[in-house]
C-alpha cells in the first residue's frame, strides 16, 4: 500500500492556522456574547473561552453560557475551516485545539483538570472535524489532494 499526497510549503500551513485561530477565537467571543445576552447574565466574561473553572454548582447559567459556546464554536468552525483550508481539516481542528489547551493554560495560569471541560472539548472537537471534513469532501469532490490510497 502506498500514499500519494502534495506536499504544502510551510508559509501556507502557517498562514492558514494563524486564520483558523483567529476565526476560532473569533466565533467563541460572537456566540458567547449571544449567550450571554440569551441567558440574561449580568457581565460578559472577557475569559469565556479560557474559562474552565465555573462548575455547575457555582452558576448554572454561567456554566450552561460556557458549555453551549464551547460547542456551538467547535460546530461553527468546522464549517469555516472547511472552507479555509479545502483539506486536512482534522489536522488544523486539532492544531487549534491543542493550541486552545496551551492558551487556556497561560490565560488561566493553571492546567485544566475539570473532567467536564476535557469531555466538552473532546465532543466539540469530534464535531469539527466530523463536520469540517464532510463539507470539504463533499463541496471539493474535484480536489485532488487528498491522500490516495493504491494497493500492490
Amino acid at each position: 500500500m502506498a500514499f500519494k499526497s502534495k506536499a504544502v510549503d510551510s508559509k501556507t500551513v502557517v498562514s492558514n492556522l494563524l486564520l483558523c485561530l483567529l476565526i476560532f477565537y473569533s466565533l467563541f467571543y460572537m456566540i458567547g456574547s449571544v449567550c450571554f445576552g440569551v441567558f440574561r447574565l449580568d457581565h460578559f466574561d472577557g475569559l469565556i473561552p479560557f474559562d474552565f473553572r465555573t462548575t455547575l454548582e457555582d452558576s448554572t447559567s454561567k456554566y450552561l453560557v460556557n458549555l453551549l459556546s464551547l460547542e456551538l464554536t467547535y460546530f461553527s468552525s468546522g464549517l469555516l475551516f472547511a472552507a479555509v483550508v479545502k483539506r486536512r481539516v482534522w489536522d488544523y481542528a486539532a492544531t487549534v485545539t491543542i493550541l486552545h489547551v496551551f492558551i487556556t493554560s497561560l490565560v488561566m495560569l493553571e492546567f485544566p483538570l475539570a473532567w467536564q471541560w476535557w469531555l466538552a472539548l473532546g465532543s466539540g472537537l469530534f464535531l469539527m472535524i466530523c463536520n469540517g471534513q464532510l463539507i470539504a469532501y463533499f463541496t471539493c469532490p474535484d480536489d485532488q489532494s487528498y491522500v490516495a490510497f493504491t494497493v500492490y
